[in-house]
């Protein structure tokens, strides 16, 4: 059977799942490392830095190579390094120092998620389709749904299963990234630019000042995203005093479902919305929510502000994705690969930031999310200046 652009659609989605699984499956053991492996939170902090911190190096350094290389051998190696990277998670701890196995293992996939950032958003802008901010936003909320399924679907593993069978698991996510890359080794890729169409130069990009406010916009994006959802589940366990089960789907499932219906219904109404009036609307409730989970005393206000974080984050990165598209339409790989980067920097920045100053505030993550509120507020200031 000849596979058609409909197959690289539906592979595109599934990429953007294996990414919320590389992503956000070892944040739900956090406390489990912590426990097992006797762990420091500080050091539990530098697996989110470092993980985006690699997928930032990558995003650096795709940009080059792509091109060369092609965008199809490219997709089926961040396949392969995705799965291998959930694989020697469950090796590589029992075998070497713990901390420093978990570290090999987030490098692998890390680098797989970096390339997995930079090649899905072309690739799909590449195929045919007729509303192309509606396709990104649609393709970006299975980066949510696929956050839902991880957490869901790990929370009800470590019920029924038990936490120490963590291992299995694991294994099982790997399978994903591993079908899916066989499948991108068979569907059919086009070009992102027409045939009279030649991409801008690294040069001309950084000349370019609409480059340089989309890359803030990006940083700011992930920055929001991350900073909340990273912690959220840790937040509902250890701030709002809560089980790990409750914590897990009332923390990280609400704020990715929410996200995931942000990015839903703008994708379905794409047409009919001002993508910049959105983004606008999206960081301003960010910052209420941001203040609501941080600075109320009753827990249940925190949760609900925790949840609607992921409501109002939910359009702010493939809204700029959309944008820089509209606006830089030669970009190439080379911009996509560059926001990639920014908004990895912003994945990274937003959640070591919370932690540091969660750590000089003896442990007040309320304090640390507060401090967060920067990224938001940068975002509003870019959308507006967007607009002159």
């Amino acid at each position: 059977m000849k596979l058609t652009y409909k197959n690289t659609i539906i592979s595109c989605f599934v990429g953007y799942v294996v990414q919320a699984i590389v992503n956000n499956f070892v944040p739900l053991l956090f406390l489990t490392f912590q426990n097992v492996y006797n762990i420091p939170l500080d050091k539990i902090t530098l697996l989110v830095t470092f993980n985006f911190g690699i997928q930032l190096l990558t995003d650096m350094l795709a940009g080059k190579y792509i091109n060369k290389v092609g965008y199809r051998f490219s997709i089926v190696l961040a396949h392969v390094l995705s799965a291998l990277g959930l694989i020697l998670l469950t090796i590589l701890p029992q075998i070497i120092n713990p901390f420093a196995g978990i570290l090999i293992a987030v490098m692998v996939y890390a680098v797989g998620g970096g390339l997995l950032e930079v090649l899905v958003s072309p690739i799909m802008e590449s195929c045919p389709t007729d509303n192309k901010e509606s396709a990104m936003s649609l393709l970006h909320s299975f980066y949510c749904w696929g956050h839902v399924g991880v957490v869901l679907l790990s929370t009800l593993f470590f019920y029924f299963a038990g936490i120490q069978n963590w291992r299995i698991l694991a294994c099982i996510w790997a399978i994903i990234p591993i079908i899916n890359g066989i499948l991108f080794s068979k569907t059919p890729i086009a070009s992102l630019l027409s045939e009279n169409e030649q991409e801008m130069s690294t040069k001309e990009l950084f000349l370019n000042k609409t480059f340089w406010l989309l890359m803030l916009m990006m940083l700011c994006a992930g920055a929001s995203e991350q900073s909340v959802s990273q912690w959220s589940s840790t937040f509902a366990e250890q701030g709002l005093g809560i089980s790990k089960t409750a914590g897990d789907l009332a923390g990280p499932m609400t704020f990715a479902i929410l996200m995931g219906l942000s990015r839903a219904l703008y994708g379905k109404f794409a047409e009919k919305i001002n993508l910049q009036k959105f983004m606008l609307a999206s960081s301003i409730l960010c910052v209420i929510s941001y203040l609501l989970t941080s600075l109320t005393t009753n827990p249940l206000l925190s949760l609900l502000g925790c949840a609607f974080t992921g409501l109002s984050v939910g359009i702010m990165w493939p809204g700029t994705f959309s944008t820089a598209a509209a606006s830089l339409h030669t970009g190439g790989t080379t911009m996509f690969a560059l926001l990639a980067l920014a908004g990895d920097l912003g994945c990274s920045a937003g959640p070591t930031l919370v932690g540091f100053v969660t750590n000089t505030t003896t442990g007040q993550l309320h304090t640390g999310i507060l401090a967060a509120v920067v990224f938001p507020l940068l975002l509003i200031f870019c959308i507006l200046k967007k607009k002159i």
